[in-house]
């Protein structure tokens, strides 16, 4: 079952057809939920029909957005790269084979885009580029109980030049996009499921790339279990949680770009980079 935020409230997809759910059913109370899929459940029983999805939103109330970084090898690779001459290689090198995994804050709601909408590059950086992630929705009780897709943009110029600078190429306006929505699932997904990105200026394709889910090193569960460690989240949270995918050095996000992730059992996250 897929669940939509939307301007007129959340929307189920169940049996091929689009069920408006009570208003009283929002994304914090899924979050808040022992069995959120239950409570979609019988929330279905006092919804109606409706035609079309209304304009979507982000699927995101309360909740923070976190991150982990360096779960693919590609990624490993990436960042030992283009951060050696600034004395950070050995550090990215360490963290993939470390116990402890690496884990940042990456967005709250107002910094992240809906599907559709528009994601932005820093003004002061010259090397910007998109991350599509499997993205985590996890309950305040810390269960995974579904999933969406989550761009994690990203400055890489400014992250290669000292490891301290993550934040600020990370965190900022519109930094991260949500969506299209929640597939509620109590397991996990098929290893073998694809996670792809096609980014368009005009009408070519400027990159394109493709890894799959059982590509990551660690379990999901695994990075959740260090996220909540003496870590309290009252309305639940997402975690992003890594790429497997990464342009080439001559590549960088211009305005107007048009990024487009599918994770097939998700569906496609769609967003354009803003001009200015």
């Amino acid at each position: 079952m897929k669940v939509y935020a939307t301007r007129r409230g959340l929307v189920a997809e169940s049996g091929g057809s689009l069920r408006l759910l009570a208003r009283s059913v929002g994304i914090d109370a899924l979050f808040a939920d022992a069995e959120p899929a239950a409570l979609v459940g019988r929330a279905l029983r006092r919804s109606r029909a409706i035609a079309a999805l209304p304009a979507l939103r982000a699927p995101l109330g309360s909740q923070e957005v976190w991150a982990a970084g360096v779960t693919y090898r590609r990624s490993r690779s990436a960042r030992v790269s283009e951060s050696r001459a600034a004395g950070g290689g050995s550090f990215y090198e360490r963290v993939y084979d470390a116990q402890r995994p690496e884990l940042f804050f990456k967005a709250t709601a107002h910094r992240v885009a809906a599907p559709g909408g528009e994601v932005r590059i820093r003004g002061d950086s010259r090397w910007s580029v998109p991350e599509p992630e499997l993205t985590l929705a996890v309950s305040r009780a810390g269960r995974i109980f579904g999933y969406t897709i989550g761009n994690d943009m990203s400055s890489r110029d400014i992250e290669a030049q000292n490891p301290l600078y993550l934040p600020q190429a990370k965190v900022y306006d519109r930094s991260a996009a949500l969506g299209p929505c929640i597939l509620l699932a109590e397991g996990p997904l098929d290893p073998a499921t694809e996670i792809s990105i096609e980014v368009r200026r005009g009408a070519r394709v400027a990159f394109a790339g493709r890894t799959r889910t059982g590509e990551i090193r660690r379990s999901l569960g695994e990075l959740v279990g260090f996220l909540f460690r003496d870590n309290a989240f009252p309305c639940g949270c997402y975690l992003m949680t890594g790429t497997g995918v990464v342009p080439p050095d001559g590549f960088t996000l211009r305005a107007g770009d048009r990024i487009a992730i599918t994770i097939p059992p998700i569906g496609t996250l769609t967003n354009t980079v803003a001009g200015g």
